[in-house]
């Protein structure tokens, strides 16, 4: 029965102190090694939390590290430089996202969104524009995802 460390790590930064460390030590494997794993494959990411899994055979000690994404606001706010979204997003904007960053943000989360294609799955990331205050192409965010669904952005799509 293989053992599984799950983490939220820093981006590219992960080190050998908690959470990870102390998770790992008792587990006889080679802490550094598993630690740059985890930071080559979650580079891209840098600047925001992400989670991870380590799996590890406990007979062998080999390992596996299986990265998730970070939440789909985190992804918008990086993408447009921000701290935070709104406190007030029906009456505050505090950014806006092009249709092109929509795109690669869906890109990105990929494997953690529900839609069945990269149309439906950047809709959902316009999506949480709404509820943070953020307009898209200058326009309400529910405006940009009627005009996906009129087939205005499908050169984007393909």
């Amino acid at each position: 029965m293989p053992d599984t460390v799950k983490a939220l790590v820093d981006g590219g930064k992960a080190t050998a102190s908690p959470p990870l460390g102390p998770a790992l030590g008792p587990l006889g494997v080679n802490i550094m090694q598993i630690i740059n794993a985890i930071n080559e494959k979650t580079k891209q990411f840098e600047g925001m939390k992400v989670p991870i899994k380590v799996i590890v055979d406990p007979k062998t000690k080999k390992f596996e590290i299986e990265v998730g994404t970070p939440p789909s606001s985190s992804l918008i706010l990086k993408e447009l430089h921000l701290d935070k979204g709104s406190g007030t997003p029906s009456t505050r904007k505090v950014g806006n996202l092009t249709v092109d960053q929509a795109v690669k943000v869906a890109k990105m989360k990929q494997d953690g969104l529900l839609g069945k294609n990269l149309k439906k799955k950047t809709k959902e990331v316009i999506g949480t524009c709404v509820s943070m205050g953020i307009t898209v192409e200058g326009k309400r965010p529910q405006e940009v995802q009627k005009a996906i669904d009129e087939g205005v952005y499908d050169s984007k799509f393909s």
